[in-house]
């Protein structure tokens, strides 16, 4: 009877370890968007600074379209923003429309709020939108965890390059590897890109509830 006890409960701690592994690795891996993937909820239209209305579909261009998750708080995009604008106004100009997210919600981080972002968008002269996803269901249906993320479409609309700015948050100068400048070179020269993947570095989405 000991025995079969002892049986019993290796059994349930095996089980329960298992389970525990099994949901690890799909944490780990995430549901993030698959490269080669179109952007989801495109046609959602979302408020910018500038008080007006865009989706991911209206600020394509023509050599594709740039999406950034991003925030006002986050510690890791204060230090990437100045990079976000400089890149973001840049290839706006050479044909790659640009997109920044923002799918915080500001009842948990105030410094989140469509006023900060206005006025963060004016300080850091952004020219392109910078919109609110008011459900957090646009960051959701990317499997967008983090603050910054990029995803970056090509022309097709397919989707190349997925993760962080460049691998250097801290210091612009000491920046050896720019993923996100390599591959818009690359989509704007219509050549493959040359590293797709990459690890998004910063602050966790604060989603909104997804009933509210």
């Amino acid at each position: 009877m000991k025995r079969y006890k002892w049986a019993l409960g290796f059994m349930a701690i095996a089980l329960i370890l298992g389970i525990g592994f099994m949901q690890g690795n799909k944490a780990e891996a995430g549901d993030g968007l698959k490269l080669g993937s179109k952007a989801p909820m495109a046609d959602v239209k979302m408020t910018a600074t500038d008080g007006k209305t865009y989706t991911i579909t209206s600020v394509k261009g023509k050599h594709g379209t740039l999406v950034i998750f991003s925030c006002n708080a986050c510690p890791w995009v204060k230090n990437w923003e100045d990079r976000i604008s400089e890149i973001g106004n840049a290839y706006q100009e050479k044909g790659v429309g640009v997109i920044v997210i923002n799918a915080n919600d500001p009842s948990r981080v105030p410094e989140d709020s469509y006023d900060e972002m206005v006025k963060r968008a004016k300080d850091k002269g952004f020219a392109f939108p910078y919109v609110v996803d008011e459900t957090s269901d646009i960051a959701r249906e990317f499997g967008a965890t983090r603050t910054p993320e990029v995803f970056l479409f090509d022309a097709e609309g397919s989707l190349v390059y997925h993760g962080a700015i460049d691998d250097n948050a801290a210091d612009a100068k000491a920046v050896e590897a720019h993923y996100l400048k390599e591959a818009l070179n690359a989509i704007v020269a219509g050549k493959p890109v040359p590293m797709a993947e990459t690890k998004a570095l910063g602050c966790t989405v604060k989603l909104r509830r997804s009933d509210s």
